[in-house]
């Protein structure tokens, strides 16, 4: 026997949609219990329809709750007594019209009259006792007709056999309400699915460019990537599979609103979490992430066993791993160093690959000040400031550079008449501090007074801050 056709488009629906089929059924029920009531019964009837997935075919039933007979019985009476209320007041008015007298209401009469009648067709039944309902209410003693063994709160369910016109009739509304609420159903699953992958990398494919955004096939549902999140350094082709972060996902009145990132920090942790196995069983850690989008990122890690190289881990055989990770991100320079819980050590790593002779901190204003060899300036602030501008992001800390001179190298740092800041914190490797002994005179530190005097009043044109 074929199979029922609309039972087969629901089960395509269900397939396609990826909705269970018991939300499907739930939406046609309601559906087709709608469009009964709409056309067939009243606004207020309580409606029930079940539908069967062996042949299409559906049953209506009118639902009841079971209450007392006295429910019903003071409803009628509070009926009856205000209905003949009503018929003396019409009565004696028709009476005084018909002895030719004058029956005038004004206003403010009527206006008391029409506050009166709805005082007592609405706030008294609900002050006094609740109304009985024959549309969504049986009495004890009807429904013990129907069915014995009933108690008071039961659901009575009557049978409906609504005429041959029901199906044509209700189809299109039926049709209409399956679409919108599986319309529904299906953004909202699709917003948990992803909702739950806020934070996560996913593989995506780009789909068309509409003004500034880049719309992204993700699988079930399109995502946006607004220029903020685009790499400068990207063109983003139709077609091309790219990995993305999904930064956002938002319900809106369209559905989902689901943002994706090229330039956020977190991708180079995901990234490297998918090449680096030490990473993915815990025993190498990225502790922090800076990063400059398109241009230069530089990690922080960290081995939580004493026999792993952290660095090493990521950087993989020939470089393998953070090549991989390098290409992903359209030949954006990584640079891979040692965090160190000791803020000194930490600040001299970061500023890889130039080397620091010392470093004095400045706890109170959380600034350092490091000292490298001239031949070193360059190497440590970089080019227009970048390596150290993201030293800064990674450590946390605002860094000045100075050379061996004490001219300081990145005195945008700092603002007009900004004094140096206090030295509370130093450290300086052996073989620096032994070079230095042997390169300085034995006046020197005559010298470095007159340098720092030179600082004051001469900052070089190539200083960079963070």
């Amino acid at each position: 026997m074929p199979e029922n056709p609309i039972v087969q488009a629901m089960n395509q629906i269900a397939d396609e949609k990826r909705i269970p089929m018991e939300s499907v059924i739930h939406t046609v029920e309601a559906a087709l219990a709608v469009a009964y009531r709409k056309d067939f019964g009243s606004k207020d009837q309580n409606i029930k329809v079940d539908f069967s997935l062996e042949d299409g075919s559906s049953r209506v039933f009118d639902v009841k709750t079971v209450v007392e007979d006295e429910k019903k019985i003071k409803t009628e009476a509070y009926d009856a007594e205000r209905k003949a209320r009503i018929e003396a007041e019409e009565a004696e008015r028709e009476a005084k019209v018909a002895a030719g007298e004058t029956v005038v209401r004004s206003a403010d009469e009527a206006e008391r009259e029409a506050m009166a009648e709805k005082t007592n067709s609405e706030e008294k039944p609900e002050e006094a006792f609740e109304r009985f309902d024959p549309k969504t209410e049986i009495t004890l003693t009807d429904a013990s007709a129907i069915k014995k063994d009933v108690n008071i709160d039961d659901i009575i369910k009557t049978e409906l056999f609504p005429p041959a016109a029901y199906g044509r009739m209700a189809a299109q509304t039926a049709k209409q309400v399956i679409i919108q609420q599986l319309r529904e159903a299906e953004r909202e699953i699709v917003f948990k699915e992803y909702k739950d992958k806020e934070g996560e990398m996913i593989n995506a494919t780009v789909q068309r460019q509409e003004g500034k955004l880049v719309m992204f096939d993700i699988g079930h549902t399109m995502a946006i990537m607004p220029p903020s999140e685009q790499l400068p350094t990207e063109q983003y082709r139709a077609g091309a599979r790219i990995k993305v972060y999904i930064v956002s996902v938002n319900a809106t009145t369209k559905g989902p609103e689901i943002v994706v990132s090229r330039t956020h920090p977190e991708m180079v942790k995901k990234l490297f979490a998918t090449e680096v196995p030490e990473i993915q069983n815990n025993t190498v850690e990225i502790k922090a992430v800076a990063r400059e989008a398109g241009f230069r990122s530089k990690i922080a890690v960290t081995s939580l066993q004493p026999n792993i190289d952290p660095i090493g881990s990521c950087v993989g055989q020939r470089g393998s791993r953070v090549q991989t990770v390098i290409n992903e991100l359209g030949g954006e320079k990584i640079d891979i160093i040692e965090w160190s819980e000791d803020s000194i050590t930490f600040i001299g790593n970061s500023l890889s690959p130039a080397k620091v002779i010392a470093i004095n901190l400045d706890q109170e204003q959380h600034t350092a000040l490091v000292e490298v060899k001239e031949d070193q300036l360059s190497l440590a602030i970089g080019k227009s400031g970048q390596n150290v501008r993201l030293a800064a992001k990674l450590t946390g800390w605002r860094i000045d550079i100075v050379g061996e001179s004490g001219k300081a190298k990145d005195a945008e740092t700092k603002t007009e008449g900004e004094a140096e800041p206090t030295k509370t914190d130093s450290a300086e490797t052996p073989e620096t501090k032994a070079e230095k002994e042997t390169e300085k005179p034995v006046g020197a530190p005559e010298t470095k007074t007159e340098d720092t005097k030179a600082e004051k009043t001469e900052k070089p044109a190539d200083a960079e801050k963070t």
